[in-house]
This record gives structure tokens, C-alpha cells and sequence, in this order.
């Protein structure tokens, strides 16, 4: 990669196998920082150094290998077998994470209810906040009643600010973001201070299930249009 050049591992032509990433015989790809980036990936490593980062990602790698079974045969053949939704209670465990926060969607309510039921059963304290928490109307940022959903009426905008700052003001140890808008998802992790993962992102066609169109890319384009 040319100095100054832009990565670019999604085009990668290399066979994933025999990347430098994968293997230390691989090959650079264009737009490699494997190959490219080195002193920029010692940067990186040097954070790991910090004694909190580096335990957090210790435990990250073990939870991600007791997602598959039988890992003791060999030749091993990848058999994942724990759902997103036990794989987040069990690494909160691991961190002795006790105070949970829960930032949804209003429009998974019902997921909503049934994840805060799970966690609390499986022993934690949960703060949860629906995104609509305040009752602020859109106007107040300045959206016109045309640019509303619901013309003509109130229109209680979701508020990512405010329940970034209800789970900060708790003291939550970890966060859960469940469905929530593109943008206001970026402006939830803008203002939270506890590290935070993501069970499920609000996709409206696709039973927030995103990768299902982009899956069928290949077959049926139509769905996205064109630029």
C-alpha cells in the first residue's frame, strides 16, 4: 500500500486464507495496514498495554472460543453454539459486570421487556431507557409538521442523548443498544461513557435483520436503488 494510501479490506482480492492478516506467510492485499500500517498498528498495540483494555479483550477472545463446541478434535470444524443474547450475559459475567444498562427502541417494547426480563433473571440490575424517554417533540430540533411521520400532531422525537446520559448517570458498568435508528445510535455512543455492545440494529424491511438484504444482493438489487 502506498504511503498515505486509503485501506480498503473490504476489497481485498487475496483469499482469506492467505491473507498476512490471517497468516504470518499471507500476502498484502491493496490497501493492506496489515502490510501498510505498521507504525500505526503499534500505536494500537500499545493500548493493550493499559491493564483494563487489555483484560477486557483477553476476556472478549475467551468468550468468542466458548462459542463453539468440541474445539479439542482435530481436524476442528467451526460448530457455534450460543445465541448473541447469552453470549452478552456471559461476558458481562466475566467482567463482573452487576449494573446493566438497556438502550432500545419504543418499537421493540416487546423485545425490550423480554431482554430486561432475562437479564434480571440472570442476576443483573438493569437500567433500561426507551429511546422516546422525555416526550421532547421533534420541533424542538428543529423538524417541520411536513417532515414528520404523522403529519398534523404531536411527534415525540427519540432522544439518544438523553438516555446516553440516564445509563451514565446510573453508573451502569456495560450497555446493550437494541434497535435503534441510524444516527441515533451514533449519537447514543457519542455521549455514553460505559463501553457498550450491540444485540440488534433497527432494520424496518428486514425484521432488523440487515444482512438479510444484503445477503440477497446478488439476486434481488432492486430493494436499494441506485445512487
Amino acid at each position: 500500500m502506498k504511503k498515505g494510501g486509503l485501506t480498503n479490506c473490504a476489497q481485498c482480492d487475496v483469499p482469506l486464507g492467505e491473507r498476512i492478516c490471517m497468516t504470518p506467510e499471507g500476502r498484502s492485499g491493496k490497501g493492506c495496514p496489515t502490510g501498510g500500517k505498521r507504525k500505526l498498528l503499534g500505536k494500537a498495540l500499545a493500548e493493550y498495554k493499559d491493564e483494563g483494555v487489555r483484560e477486557f479483550a483477553r476476556q472478549s477472545f475467551l468468550q468468542e472460543a466458548e462459542c463453539y463446541a468440541g474445539r479439542e478434535k482435530s481436524p476442528y470444524v467451526m460448530h457455534p453454539v450460543k445465541p448473541r443474547m447469552l453470549e452478552i450475559m456471559e461476558f458481562a459475567r466475566r467482567m463482573n459486570y452487576r449494573k446493566l444498562g438497556l438502550v432500545f427502541c419504543a418499537g421493540l417494547a416487546k423485545e425490550g421487556r423480554i431482554v430486561g426480563q432475562l437479564l434480571e433473571n440472570y442476576g443483573f440490575e438493569v437500567v433500561s431507557v426507551a429511546c422516546k424517554a422525555g416526550g421532547v417533540s421533534k420541533k424542538e430540533v428543529g423538524v417541520k409538521d411536513e417532515e414528520q411521520i404523522y403529519r398534523g400532531s404531536h411527534e415525540t422525537m427519540c432522544n439518544p442523548v438523553f438516555q446516553a446520559m440516564i445509563v451514565n448517570e446510573a453508573g451502569t458498568d456495560f450497555n446493550i443498544l437494541l434497535g435503534l435508528c441510524v444516527g441515533h445510535d451514533s449519537l447514543y455512543f457519542k455521549y455514553a461513557t460505559a463501553p457498550t455492545t450491540v444485540l440488534a440494529v433497527k432494520d424496518r424491511v428486514a425484521g432488523h435483520n440487515p444482512l438479510a438484504c444484503i445477503n440477497m444482493m446478488e439476486n434481488y438489487s432492486a430493494w436499494i436503488g441506485s445512487p
